[in-house]
């Protein structure tokens, strides 16, 4: 039997082109593409989007492309960055037109691994954000991967081409793409072999 491709979906970053968190993102997704996926990514102004209100029906282009690419995931990397000690509100914003997804047969992240990324100025407010970001991640019904990176934006990882200096981050990112991946693969399978045959 092939190994399925999962398709996996990447959310983070900053309104700010090239983020160290927009880069982390992309970086765990092109990971996940040479593990066999298939991947797209939201981020900077594809996050821009008005306060999520549940009385508003009308959703913009880019909240209907992100609740259309969730629903369709079979796995997601979260990369945030700290904005005083928590996810910012971008994010956040972005996390809760999920509610969309409420009355779906996968409901929210249901069923789904999702990697979380972390990046900070300091390893102070790594802690905060990466606790806040699994939290988030659990009430969306979503299985966070055992392993979450944590990427101290001070020492400057990637490079201007995007290239990542650090093994040690390297091999972070890997770890959550593997882990992503693999759930997502096995998950594939599962329900494939409880299909019913013609």
């Amino acid at each position: 039997m092939a190994t399925p491709k999962p398709f996996i979906v990447g959310i983070g970053g900053t309104t700010r082109a090239g983020s160290t968190s927009e880069m982390a993102m992309r970086a765990t997704l092109q990971m996940a593409e040479t593990l066999g996926a298939k991947t797209a990514a939201l981020c900077a102004t594809d996050l821009l989007m008005d306060p999520y209100d549940p009385m508003v029906k009308t959703r913009s282009p880019n909240a209907q492309r992100l609740v259309q690419l969730l629903r369709e995931a079979d796995g997601i990397v979260i990369a945030s960055p700290s904005y005083h000690g928590s996810i910012p509100g971008l994010l956040k914003n972005a996390l809760d037109y999920t509610e969309d997804l409420r009355s779906d047969e996968r409901p929210y992240f249901d069923g789904r691994a999702v990697g979380c990324v972390v990046c900070a100025e300091g390893i102070q407010a790594m802690g905060t954000t990466l606790f806040t970001l699994r939290s988030i991640v659990h009430a969306l019904r979503g299985w966070p991967t055992p392993y979450s990176a944590t990427i101290n934006s001070s020492t400057k990882p990637f490079g201007p081409d995007g290239q990542l200096r650090e093994e040690t981050v390297v091999n972070q990112l890997k770890t959550v793409a593997q882990q992503v991946v693999q759930f997502a693969q096995h998950n594939l399978l599962a329900k494939t072999m409880t299909q019913p045959t013609a």
